[in-house]
């Protein structure tokens, strides 16, 4: 039978939905071959459907396998009935005899038009995995377009590929409107019954990380390296860096020119503190560092695994420990250590105060 139209329409969707031809028939197939099934229930499982696009022709075939013995009278014709219609056949020859369906009805139909939107669902959820499977830990730009009472709702890509904010990956304070455009960190891809489900953030170490690659080019070329981020988002994050070349200063390089490069991040964070430090590889420099914008005096490693006294001024105990105990925090999450953080004075009681000063040169915006 030839059905010029319907090959047509299809060519029409491939232009479409920019997927292959191929796909459609084999969906429009296993589809067809289900309508027949209901509506010609003596036609049991061997239905089959030869297609041919050039020719836009489309043949149906009840095909039966040739038995000594028939047991399944709807997939099966005996050796003697088979060699009826031609003496050549023998057991395990298929004989496929073409027939018109006839008036399908509407359950049949709407098989075949559920088992073909099904295929292009699972094609089109394919897709959108492929474009973004390679996406995790990426910066990407979005347009919200949905914000329900706890989650928002991201457009991704080309695909118009739905990314998830969960409250968690919200950032406390700021402000998000419906069809604002906005960059987010992608934590997560997954393949979800509604298709690929990309888990996106605002609040994660990584989009800050991300933002300073776009911002710095020597840490795109691996010239100057982030080793480690600790963030309170909306409050402030601490980046410990490390020049991988003597001759690149590596703080100077994230500040840039008046700050230009470390405003550009702040900006994009709403105005998040942003405290850049130097990395070191000795833990107990790398921790009075960690502690900037306060200097310390001493750093004394006690006994325990990765724990230490910081002492400082004191009249800085309130700036080393940070509002709610933020400053501290952070550096204990960007070293690995547990800090404990005593003024000069009370570390003197104690008996741990230390000939050696180590110099907190981080950077703090």
């Amino acid at each position: 039978m030839v059905y010029k139209d319907f090959f047509a329409a299809l060519a029409d969707l491939e232009k479409e939905k920019g997927i292959p031809q191929e796909v459609f028939l084999e969906a429009l197939e296993n589809a067809l071959v289900s309508a027949c099934k209901k509506q010609y229930p003596g036609a049991g499982g061997g239905v089959e459907i030869r297609m041919n696009p050039e020719k836009a022709t489309m043949d149906f075939f009840m095909v039966k396998t040739v038995v000594e013995e028939v047991t399944d009278a709807e997939t099966q014709i005996s050796l003697e009935d088979a060699q009826a219609l031609k003496k050549s056949y023998k057991v395990g020859d298929k004989i496929a005899e073409k027939f018109v369906p006839k008036d399908f009805s509407r359950i049949a139909a709407q098989t075949a038009k559920q088992v073909i939107l099904q295929k292009i669902h699972e094609t089109e959820r394919d897709a959108a995995m492929n474009e973004f499977a390679n996406k995790e830990g990426e910066l990407l730009v979005g347009i919200i377009r949905k914000i329900d009472a706890k989650n928002i709702y991201v457009e991704l890509g080309k695909g118009q590929v739905e990314g998830l904010m969960l409250p968690s990956d919200q950032v406390p304070g700021e402000k998000y409107n419906v069809n604002d455009k906005i960059k987010v960190f992608v934590k997560r891809v997954k393949s979800g019954y509604r298709g690929a489900q990309v888990l996106v953030s605002r609040s994660s170490p990584g989009l800050v990380r991300k933002l300073f690659e776009e911002e710095v080019p020597e840490i795109k070329q691996g010239t100057v390296v982030i080793k480690e981020i600790s963030r309170e988002a909306g409050a402030r994050t601490k980046m410990a860096i490390y020049s991988e070349d003597e001759r690149v200063d590596a703080i100077g390089a994230c500040v840039g020119n008046k700050g230009a490069r470390v405003n550009a991040v702040v900006e994009e964070l709403k105005g998040e503190k942003i405290d850049i430090i130097p990395w070191s590889e000795n833990p107990l420099e790398f921790i009075a560092k960690a502690l900037s914008p306060a200097k310390v005096i001493s750093v004394t490693q006690l006994e325990g695994e990765k724990t230490a006294m910081a002492v400082v001024p004191d009249d800085k105990l309130s700036l080393a420990i940070g509002k709610d105990g933020q400053n501290a925090r952070l550096a204990v999450r960007l070293t690995g250590w547990k800090i404990d953080v005593k003024s000069e004075s009370a570390a003197a009681k104690l008996g741990y105060l230390s000939t050696e000063t180590p110099e907190s040169d981080g950077g703090d915006k």
